[in-house]
């Protein structure tokens, strides 16, 4: 990973057009070739961002152009470096889920049919470039369904799964994808940011999942 902190300036030409005037920011470059703008504050969201697959190419008189394969580009203008450096991460282990959590993916994934007839499983925990996905099967019309389970489902269950769709509908071979984000419980600001984005949400009971209680799966 490549952390750069400089006083610039940042444009965006693609679907539409963007501008970040001058002040100092934080450009992230990571080895999966995805660049990023952040600021001091707006948490981990970035200012503007290219997803990869995109290139870098650092121009004359400090200017990067970023370009992503669809022809979108993000031109930084540096106009003063105040830091660069490059730190080798190595591969991630990715978020360790809570026995709950493992127990719920390991579940569902013998259970596979309780997210609907005709569903069938292809493999827990995908591998993908930003992560494993929790669940990869495909529903009775063979389109393939990304699931991801948590205990407690908030907004940020809802974006990491919003990335892996990202990613995944990138492949010919799984494209369309469709996403289930299931959880014991879902709080009603993801709710309202899954469905905005048409992701299902799936509410999980985890007695009955084990058989303890009568099969309550509720797809909403």
């Amino acid at each position: 990973m490549r952390l750069v902190i400089a006083r610039c300036s940042v444009d965006y030409a693609g679907r539409l057009t963007a501008h970040l005037p001058s002040a100092p920011r934080l450009i992230l470059v990571k080895a999966d070739g995805s660049v990023s703008v952040h600021a001091d504050d707006r948490a981990y969201k970035p200012l503007n961002w290219m997803s990869p697959p995109c290139t870098l190419k650092e121009g004359d008189g400090d200017v990067w152009t970023v370009e992503s394969k669809g022809g979108e580009k993000l031109i930084i203008t540096l106009e003063e470096v105040m830091h660069d450096s490059s730190h080798e991460l190595g591969v991630d282990p990715g978020l360790i889920k809570d026995g709950v959590e493992a127990h719920l993916q390991e579940l569902l994934a013998d259970r596979i049919e309780t997210l609907g007839e005709g569903y069938s499983l292809i493999r827990r925990e995908y591998p993908t470039a930003i992560g494993p996905v929790d669940i990869l099967c495909r529903d009775a019309d063979h389109r393939t369904v990304a699931v991801e389970i948590k205990r407690r489902g908030e907004i940020d269950g809802v974006e990491q799964l919003t990335r892996y769709l990202e990613l995944l509908n990138r492949d010919p071979h799984l494209a369309p994808v469709k996403g289930v984000f299931a959880a014991q419980e879902i709080k009603p600001q993801a709710r309202v940011l899954a469905t905005d984005r048409g992701i299902d949400c799936v509410v999980l009971d985890y007695d009955a999942l084990r058989g303890i209680e009568d099969d309550k799966l509720r797809l909403f």
